[in-house]
């Protein structure tokens, strides 16, 4: 096999110790239909089962197959990069181990990068997910659409990391040094030439998802808050307008003891109270969320740390 593949396809694995063998069959059938040479790049993110134990057996078996084992749960876009500074493919599919993304259309991802298209992706007809996982999918690309101010990041639910890079763009990937990262809203900062390519989502090949309720919360919490700073804007506007109420609120009751000789009562005052203390208690929250990110930022340290590698 040359030591330059065509092709390289990236996949994080996490608890998916039954997945990977059919990962591995599924993909190579398909790939080569494609190309001449390819690698494929397993990731496991701190697996706590025999995840890593699958890779290797597929890496002994498959020279094609490479393994990287980082040394604990770093999170899925932490494994993405990952996989993406091993791959030396002269282009990249990234996609998700679970055979929610179909290999097969792996082809026609590849015909529109070969057309000149730095970043393809795979835009899901369906998505095969739980009711409540698809309604929390719809209420993050709202208010994440509302929250950003480059329309070039505009985001769908119905988008996911399955897609394909140009070595151009994966080079540009790398070249992202935030600490915080979600995979495709780096990915939409990039510019280039891009394109989508309608695909089926599948079920789940074996398992459930690993993304409890707070994960999901947690994630997109950090998928606004690292490409948005409208937050702190929103929060700037409402201190304001809620210093322009309180002025208006102590004119009335001014004019009020003047021609009545009544003050506002007990109930109003503390309930105005409580409402704009919570309101600062808030914002205060949401700049301590940016304080806390340029935190770890500026700290430095490596985005993901490699235990083990087979095959590189």
């Amino acid at each position: 096999m040359d030591s330059t593949p065509q092709l390289s396809i990236v996949s994080p694995v996490y608890m998916a110790e039954k997945i990977v063998p059919e990962l591995v069959r599924l993909v190579t059938q398909e790939v080569e239909k494609i190309v001449g040479s390819f690698e494929i790049v397993l990731v496991d993110d701190g697996s706590a089962d025999g995840s890593w134990c699958a890779i290797e057996d597929e890496a002994r078996s498959h020279s094609y197959v490479k393994g990287i084992k980082l040394s604990r749960n770093f999170g899925q876009h932490y494994a993405i990069t990952a996989g993406l500074a091993a791959a030396k493919g002269d282009y990249v599919v990234v996609m998700d181990c679970d055979l929610q993304d179909d290999p097969a259309d792996i082809g026609r991802m590849y015909d529109s990068a070969r057309q000149g298209n730095d970043i393809v992706l795979a835009y899901r007809e369906n998505r095969e997910h739980s009711w409540f996982k698809n309604l929390s999918a719809v209420a993050f690309f709202k208010v994440f659409n509302y929250l950003i101010d480059n329309k070039e990041l505009d985001a769908s639910k119905n988008v996911g990391s399955f897609s394909l890079l140009s070595r151009k763009a994966v080079n540009a990937f790398l070249a992202m040094t935030e600490f915080h990262r979600h995979y495709l809203m780096v990915l939409r900062t990039l510019g280039f030439r891009k394109s989508y390519v309608n695909v089926t989502h599948l079920k789940r090949f074996q398992g459930k998802s690993t993304y409890s309720i707070s994960r999901l919360i947690n994630h997109a919490l950090d998928g606004i808050t690292s490409h948005s700073d409208k937050l702190l804007r929103v929060s700037a506007t409402t201190g304001f307008v809620l210093c322009l109420l309180s002025l208006v609120w102590a004119a009335y009751i001014v004019w009020q003891y003047f021609h009545t000789g009544l003050l506002m009562g007990y109930a109003s005052v503390m309930g105005f109270q409580l409402l704009s203390t919570g309101v600062i208690l808030l914002f205060l929250g949401i700049i301590g969320i940016y304080i806390g990110k340029v935190f770890a930022q500026v700290k430095q340290r490596p985005l993901y740390i490699v235990d083990k590698t087979i095959n590189l």
